[in-house]
């Protein structure tokens, strides 16, 4: 029977250098950090009914159903009580200072930003042969072929091929700017003139273009991507144009352990 290895401190400091994660580790310390001392600094408090919501949250996104089960989960990450709940309370506080930093900029950004908001609902096909996506689309225009034909004949993958290269809803994100271009600029339901990008020749039924709409879900998202680009450029602040190292290993090791 094989004896079951111990792991050092030392050891798993190594692993965290020969990983290179230690530029990571050290922007997760300062991104802390600034948080911490951002919230002191704006009065912020965390009420004892927040840091329960939170915790209760916590354990149910990861199935932490007993007190068996979650003294496992913290044994596994070596936390001990006071650190999960050091945990919770970074995770509320986070949160409230986002909230307090950036409440009240999320309109203007929306209003500023509106087009990026916009979402399509499509079915794509694509193509190796751009002629033949050629000859499609016009087979299309002249009634000869449906869609759903096209795209049962041409599409390898089952799933998409079942659901007639349905894509679902997507952000303006989600597409390459060439094509992303053709069809916002569609008036649904439409067939775009085939696409050609580095992936092959693009033919897509344009179903319907969404209209953005401040609700409370993108009013969550804006407020998260306005704080984590706040974090960014504050964690690059500090650290200036070079990566963040303490004068020698020991120095970081003592920090880290």
């Amino acid at each position: 029977m094989l004896e079951m290895p111990t792991v050092s401190l030392d050891e798993i400091f190594k692993q965290v250098k020969i990983s290179c994660q230690i530029p990571s580790v050290i922007e997760g310390i300062l991104t802390r950090k600034i948080i911490s001392n951002t919230a002191e600094e704006a009065g912020i408090k965390v009420e004892p009914e927040e840091l329960q919501q939170a915790a209760d949250s916590l354990r149910l996104m990861n199935n932490l159903t007993s007190a068996d089960v979650t003294w496992s989960w913290l044994q596994k990450h070596s936390l001990s009580l006071d650190e999960f709940e050091e945990l919770v309370y970074y995770t509320v506080i986070s949160s409230k200072l986002a909230q307090y930093l950036f409440v009240d900029k999320v309109e203007p950004f929306f209003v500023e930003h509106q087009i990026d908001y916009a979402q399509v609902v499509m079915y794509e096909v694509v193509l190796d042969d751009f002629d033949l996506a050629m000859e499609l689309f016009y087979a299309l225009g002249e009634g000869e072929m449906s869609f759903y034909e096209i795209a049962h004949q041409y599409i390898q993958d089952t799933e998409l091929r079942r659901k007639g290269g349905y894509r679902g809803i997507l952000n303006r994100a989600d597409l390459k700017p060439e094509i992303s271009a053709a069809v916002f600029a569609a008036t649904p339901p439409q067939v775009v003139k085939p696409i050609l990008t580095s992936v092959g020749a693009h033919l897509i039924l344009v179903e319907e273009l969404i209209e953005p709409q401040l609700d409370e879900v993108l009013r969550l998202k804006i407020i998260s991507d306005l704080f984590s680009e706040w974090l960014k450029q504050q964690v690059e602040l500090i650290s200036g144009n070079s990566p963040i190292f303490m004068d020698n290993f020991a120095k970081l090791q003592s920090a880290v352990v």
